[in-house]
């Protein structure tokens, strides 16, 4: 672990990612010593401190920092927070601030084969997701929404849950985006006010458009998962993954667009 470049593995108590989850968090995948999809992910993390009116870190700094703990790896999972750094009491930002980078490197998780050859079970949470449009998309340090519905799919033993906000649209899985097919067109929840927009969602819409395939970006409510005729996650680290199953209802995993799925899985581990 890194932390402002030095090895470290403690920070200060005033730190304001802890205080209150003021800061930025990415996932990464890492393939033969090199970060995945790195030119997206720092996109989506100078909109995310934008946003939150933080200094821009410097991009060139942290893909230094990043290549030497990913160096020597296989595969495995970096994760890069940034946090606005120590301050007082009070939820005023500091001036000035100094911002705190924390880069890990974590094991490969062990996904089932299965997963990807006949799908995942997937369920519905309990846990609402909430609607905010100035901090949709973002992928910032308050993440206890997610917390608990993975704890709910956890508990109920699936591969993965879908999170619906209080006007029962369904947004995102606990810890991925979703597609569904239906009648050779996709679709994908409109994020503008929940959610956050996963880099290999984006690659996905990229994809399908330069594949000249229909897709629409829009309000999904249970019932159209329902009938759809297939379903598949994306996230960073699972890449692409089709569904089998949702609430009893199976799915045709032939019906995700093959060519899609491939250059998908194969831009997924490029740098």
């Amino acid at each position: 672990m890194l932390i402002n470049g030095k090895p470290d593995d403690r920070i200060a108590c005033s730190d304001r990612g802890l205080q209150y989850g003021d800061g930025l968090f990415e996932t990464l995948a890492v393939n033969q010593g090199r970060p995945c999809l790195w030119r997206r992910h720092m996109a989506r993390l100078g909109r995310g401190e934008s946003v939150l009116g933080m200094p821009a870190s410097d991009k060139q700094l942290l893909e230094q920092e990043a290549l030497s703990l990913c160096e020597g790896r296989d595969q495995a999972v970096l994760k890069i927070i940034l946090t606005r750094g120590s301050g007082g009491r009070g939820y005023a930002r500091p001036s000035p601030c100094a911002p705190r980078r924390i880069l890990s490197i974590h094991p490969w998780p062990d996904y089932p084969r299965t997963w990807y050859t006949e799908g995942l079970r997937l369920g519905i949470c309990q846990t609402r997701i909430g609607r905010n449009s100035q901090l949709a998309g973002l992928k910032h340090l308050n993440r206890l929404e997610q917390v608990l519905a993975r704890s709910e799919c956890q508990e109920a033993r699936l591969d993965e849950c879908l999170m619906m906000d209080e006007g029962k649209r369904v947004i995102c899985g606990s810890q991925s985006n979703f597609f569904m097919v239906r009648d050779d067109t996709l679709y994908t929840p409109d994020l503008t006010h929940s959610g956050i927009t996963g880099v290999v969602r984006e690659l996905v819409i990229e994809l399908a458009r330069q594949l000249s395939i229909p897709l629409l970006i829009t309000d999904l409510d249970l019932q159209s998962l329902l009938d759809a005729d297939a379903l598949f996650v994306t996230s960073s680290v699972m890449g692409i993954c089709p569904v089998a199953v949702l609430d009893k209802r199976r799915y045709d995993l032939e019906r995700i667009p093959i060519e899609l799925r491939r250059r998908a899985e194969q831009a997924c581990m490029a740098s």
